[in-house]
């Protein structure tokens, strides 16, 4: 039977729309074997457009690569043998629905991506890049020739290499953070959620926490006000796993106050758009506040430490060389 990949990856985001470029590649993946020998017969992309368009299209496929798919969709599809999203969360496809001979399949590429982008708050962070210092010098309608603030961040700097960082969450993207931060000097401990029991140990000479926790049972509010009385003052937490592992009202009482030195969070409680209803942010909730209300040494990004150029390719990718397609 002549195999028919679906595609339906229509996303706001550039980089997780397929464009003619991606769609390309995934048809030279799928069309020829190896060394060029000639196109297989059941190499067939097909690219739905909406979600109309891939319901009707869905009875023919076999193979699906998309954003979502809903329990009752298996039905619809009885040729079907995989799907594949290029997220590693479980958020938007139903894969306990997925019936005997259907593979499901979460992106788990992502790894490489998020670890550049950690490693670059990483080193931005410790050379002073964020502090209060050089945006006060600039305020006023100051010039640098006024207030030259080298001297201000004298002892603001500190080395990356021969710090700790405590990862809790270690599967393949905690792992690929590790192994970026042992390069650069950092000693690594890992946590998985079952091995917790040395945590408290390894906190206490931690520089950096970085959560790649899942949204799932068991991670709701995993940094609290309890676990953050045990990080020492100089220790950054970093999250780009799920919102809800992080009560934000204690993070933001415990920036103001000076209890730890700052905070990276991609992630967030109740998140704009269609991926995540997790928790609830509820009063002081950080998406509630504009950032004048918000202490300096909390840095924000719009959950985008996956983005990158490739990120299509790059789960293409990792789908054939699995031998998904």
């Amino acid at each position: 039977m002549r195999n028919v990949y679906l595609v339906w990856l229509e996303w706001p985001e550039k980089c997780f729309r397929i464009d003619a470029e991606a769609l390309r590649f995934l048809r030279e993946l799928t069309g020829k074997g190896e060394k060029g020998r000639e196109k297989r017969e059941e190499g067939r992309v097909v690219r739905a457009r909406s979600e109309g368009e891939f319901l009707k299209l869905l009875p023919k496929a076999t193979h699906v690569i998309t954003w979502h798919f809903h329990k009752d969709w298996y039905s619809k599809a009885p040729n079907l043998k995989l799907v594949a999203t290029p997220s590693a969360g479980r958020e938007l496809v139903d894969y306990s629905a997925a019936p005997e001979g259907v593979t499901v399949h979460f992106g788990a590429y992502h790894g490489a991506i998020i670890a550049e982008a950690v490693i670059g708050f990483v080193f931005a962070w410790a050379h002073g890049f964020f502090r209060p210092e050089l945006a006060a010098a600039d305020s006023r309608g100051n010039t640098w020739v006024k207030t030259w603030p080298r001297a201000l961040l004298g002892d603001k700097c500190t080395l990356v290499a021969g710090t700790k960082a405590v990862i809790v969450g270690y599967g393949r993207i905690g792992k690929a953070i590790g192994a970026k931060l042992e390069a650069l000097g950092v000693e690594v401990e890992g946590f998985g959620r079952r091995n917790l029991e040395k945590l408290p140990q390894a906190l206490k000479k931690a520089a950096w926490l970085i959560l790649a926790l899942p949204s799932d049972t068991g991670t709701d509010n995993f940094v609290d006000a309890r676990l953050i009385s045990k990080l020492p003052r100089n220790c950054v937490v970093i999250n780009i796993g799920r919102g809800n592992a992080i009560d934000e009202p204690s993070l933001v009482k415990a920036l103001e106050s000076g209890r730890i030195a700052g905070a990276y969070l991609d992630v967030f409680h109740n998140e704009p758009g269609p991926l995540f209803k997790v928790g609830s942010a509820g009063k002081g909730g950080i998406l509630t506040l504009p950032k004048r209300k918000l202490p300096w040494n909390l840095i924000r990004m719009p959950h985008s430490s996956a983005f990158c150029g490739e990120y299509l390719k790059m789960c293409f990718e990792e789908l054939k060389n699995d031998g998904l397609i």
